[in-house]
């Protein structure tokens, strides 16, 4: 069963997320530019009745009704499987693409399960390797429409029982009071950064923000790494690699109205807020990892970035020349030939085609190439099958996959916990939308922490693909310095 309501006059979405922030483990899948394409749902929602961390091969389940907690043991996948199983719910709307499920991440070092190597670099920020709340009341907004819902499934209650019918009632009566609130509430949209819950959570950002930021490399060591790189693509062991580093600085602010702030900058159609208990996560994504419909698949490979312009002239000179450009044009066939490996594990012989090849896709901050490949899913394959196969996102690991891989954690100092793993919604249908989570901040211990990387090839400068982590970074940098 699925409740559902049509929103009259609906708040903006972040006086709701204001709203859903004051309840346990707030979640916003947030679509925040392209409402024609990419970026057309948002999806808001808070009070899971289960939540989920998985830590190596230990996964834990906390049911948030009753306050219990199981213990498992097992590869991550395989129990995403069992869950959806467990909770299976067919779509009732023809116009929603999530009704009710799972919201979360899938971080980096799970792709060390699927890959099957030992991980030898440090979990310094102490990052669950996955987290997911499962939620069964929603906000859900079409901004293609401009039509907003509120949604309800009754969960975890058996179908169409009276529990089911009584719970779903009172969750939707939850949301009605919720968006009320946010109506009235909607004032604040027009402020600036509110006060933290406590003074010391108050500080400016810009006293402790961005003229502080740290490197977990230097700069001659990130360019030794590169050279490694280069040694490691002359004897044929890989065609590139993508290297990251980890920028940190202290942060008192509050976080929630920070990622406000941050969308506003720079908009992206697969931006999210997550919150697992210690660790506050804030994603202004425009990659999509991968989307599953019924038995489409898609994945939406970047690579390939110039920064924008300073006027008209400069930026489309920009972006013609990364159009233009020999060695970016060849990174990125190499990727979606990856990409169309991965999927061609799960999909139906021949289906597998590049329906948009190396576009332009341009962005508050840079410009990037994008390809999109589709395919259609076997009918043996389960939505979880398909994240295992394709899980972690070439673009963000080189080619061939393992072996990049393998280079990366020789290579970087620290684990990458969410970046570059994917943050998204799992129906309980089986339906599924992930993005790659770049652009991506972490908020944990009074610090936030962002990485950035770019893609190594035989022709790969040191000093340039330094550089284009500095561009990749100028989001996070003036977010930093204009907030205070």
């Amino acid at each position: 069963m699925l409740l559902i309501e049509t929103v009259e006059n609906p708040p903006p979405a972040a006086a709701l997320f204001r709203q859903l922030s004051r309840r346990p483990h707030p979640a916003w899948l947030d679509a925040n530019v392209d409402s024609e394409n990419l970026g057309r749902f948002s999806f808001l929602a808070a009070d899971p009745f289960l939540k989920i961390t998985a830590r190596g091969r230990q996964i834990t389940e906390e049911n948030c009704l009753n306050k219990t907690r199981q213990e498992l043991s097992g590869p991550f996948f395989p129990y995403l499987d069992q869950l959806q199983k467990r909770f299976f719910r067919p779509k009732e709307t023809d116009f929603l693409p999530f009704e009710s499920g799972l919201i979360g991440y899938l971080g980096y070092e799970l792709g060390h399960q699927v890959e099957n190597f030992t991980q030898s670099t440090v979990n310094d920020l102490k990052m669950p390797d996955a987290f997911f709340g499962a939620y069964d009341a929603l906000i859900a907004i079409d901004h293609k429409s401009n039509s907003t819902w509120i949604l309800s499934s009754g969960l975890p209650e058996e179908k169409d029982s009276a529990a089911a019918h009584k719970r779903a009632g009172a969750r939707l009566d939850e949301l009605r009071q919720l968006v009320a609130a946010a109506r009235r509430d909607d004032n604040l949209l027009t402020g600036k950064l509110s006060p933290s819950s406590s003074p010391e959570e108050n500080t400016s950002i810009t006293d402790s923000g961005a003229d502080q930021l740290q490197s977990n490399f230097s700069y001659s060591k990130y360019k030794a790494a590169i050279n490694k790189i280069l040694d490691y693509i002359a004897a044929g062991d890989i065609y590139q690699v993508n290297l990251s580093q980890r920028f940190a600085t202290p942060f008192t602010q509050n976080h929630r109205e920070f990622y406000l702030h941050f969308r506003d900058l720079s908009p992206a159609p697969f931006g999210a807020y997550l919150e697992t208990g210690a660790h506050a996560i804030m994603s202004n994504s425009p990659e999509r990892y991968l989307l599953i419909k019924g038995n489409y698949i898609e994945t939406r490979p970047i690579k390939g970035t110039r920064p924008r312009g300073r006027n008209q002239e400069e930026d489309q000179n920009l972006g013609r020349e990364l159009l233009a450009s020999a060695k970016d044009r060849a990174e990125h066939i190499m990727i979606v030939d990856l990409e169309r490996n991965d999927l061609g594990r799960v999909a139906e012989y021949g289906s597998v085609r590049v329906p948009e090849m190396q576009i332009l896709e341009s962005y508050a901050n840079v410009h990037h190439m994008v390809s999109t490949v589709a395919g259609k899913v076997r009918p043996e394959m389960s939505s979880s099958d398909c994240l295992r196969n394709s899980f972690p996102g070439g673009s963000i690991t080189g080619a061939p996959k393992l072996r990049s891989m393998e280079i990366i954690d020789e290579l970087e100092p620290s684990c990458r916990g969410v970046y570059t793993g994917s943050i998204g919604y799992f129906d309980f249908s089986g339906d599924l939308d992930f993005n790659i989570a770049i652009r991506t901040a972490i908020a944990c211990d009074n610090h936030l922490y962002f990485q950035v990387g770019g893609g190594i090839v035989a022709d790969s400068d040191p000093d340039d693909e330094y550089q284009e982590t500095r561009t990749k970074a100028a989001a996070f940098r003036e977010a930093l310095m204009t907030a205070g």
